[in-house]
């Protein structure tokens, strides 16, 4: 065989076997950086449906900024070991989850003043607001339980055992709320009108299941997972649809609706963007650099910008892990 062919030769090969080779590019990338005082770890961040704010978990309180110019708006206070935001439009409410005080902190929407606490399970983290029920879910990590709280009298009406570590939970808004458990790496069901279990289902081939996110249309399921892997499963059968590779320590997942497209946030410093191009077909669009520690996101669909927080890192902290610079947080803005 000539040269050039045998040159030609290996350069389909490579072609062949390497399926990134003409990975489309998205052109996203980080289009603004938003700086927060203060300082402390951070979890969930939510934009806010009714304002022109975004809310971010950080240590014992929630900024709260601008979306479009980063200025600060105020703050939520003496909310410790704060994880997740969720809103109700219809009470012009708010909630954190207080993962170190085991409480929920109530606040206004339009003042951001605080309205007042329940107490709920053990270590509360993720948080939502399910506008079928009209109720708000808390998951309790430590006491391995799911509170269910009236967001008109701001009473917890319902404590169901999951039996399991739950992580995040999506609803179809249809009567059925979805629910990763993150230590039996296993989706559950529940039927939101009579707050019982309906089914488990076993995410696969994914470890330690943390972000989720649901198409609502297709009945998709998109499950980050430890383990460098998104989890497609449809939602009204638990059948898993694909695996796909993400970034290395996800702790976000969210999906766009009107672009088809679902998002992996991954501690290592990536955003895992993927197509869906129909109800069991993905593709891997790109893998978008953004900061280390940006493991969380909220998705704004009217603008289809993507917020993550994080802050710099340098040298090693006192439990461990890679030490945070002080006076760095930041929310990363993601876009076009």
């Amino acid at each position: 065989m000539k040269l050039r062919y045998r040159l030609l030769f290996v350069a389909m090969a490579a072609i062949a076997f390497n399926p990134n080779c003409f990975a489309q590019k998205t052109n996203y990338h980080i289009v603004n950086t938003f700086h927060v005082k203060g300082d402390g770890k951070w979890d969930y961040i939510a934009v806010c449906p009714t304002t022109n704010n975004i809310y971010t978990s950080h240590a014992t309180e929630v900024n709260v900024i601008d979306k479009t110019t980063g200025e600060s708006v105020g703050t939520i206070s003496n909310t410790t070991g704060v994880h997740g935001i969720a809103f109700v439009p219809a009470f012009t409410k708010g909630f954190t989850s207080n993962g170190k005080i085991n409480t929920l902190t109530v606040f206004d929407l339009k003042t951001n003043t605080i309205r007042g606490q329940i107490n709920v399970g053990e270590n509360p983290d993720a948080i939502m607001f399910d506008p079928f029920s009209k109720k708000v879910f808390v998951c309790n990590g430590k006491s391995k339980d799911l509170s269910v709280v009236d967001p008109a009298t701001d009473q917890v009406i319902k404590t169901v055992p999951l039996g399991g570590k739950p992580e995040t939970a999506v609803s179809d808004e249809a009567g059925h709320l979805y629910i990763n458990l993150e230590d039996k790496n296993e989706l559950v069901t529940l039927d939101t009108k009579s707050f019982s279990i309906q089914s488990r289902h076993a995410v696969g081939k994914g470890d330690e299941p943390s972000g989720l996110a649901i198409d609502r249309k297709t009945k998709r399921l998109f499950i980050g997972c430890g383990n460098k892997l998104m989890i497609v499963m449809n939602a009204e059968s638990g059948k898993v649809i694909t695996e796909l590779p993400i970034g290395d320590k996800c702790d976000g997942v969210g999906f766009d609706m009107s672009l088809k497209q679902a998002y992996s946030s991954n501690g290592d410093g990536t955003l895992t963007i993927i197509k869906e191009k129909t109800a069991d077909t993905y593709e891997v669009l790109e893998n978008v650099v953004t900061k280390k520690g940006a493991k969380t996101l909220a998705i704004d669909e009217k603008t289809h910008l993507v917020y993550l927080s994080t802050a710099d890192f340098s040298g090693t902290g006192p439990d461990g892990r890679p030490g945070v610079v002080p006076g760095t947080f930041q929310v990363l803005v993601v876009g076009k």
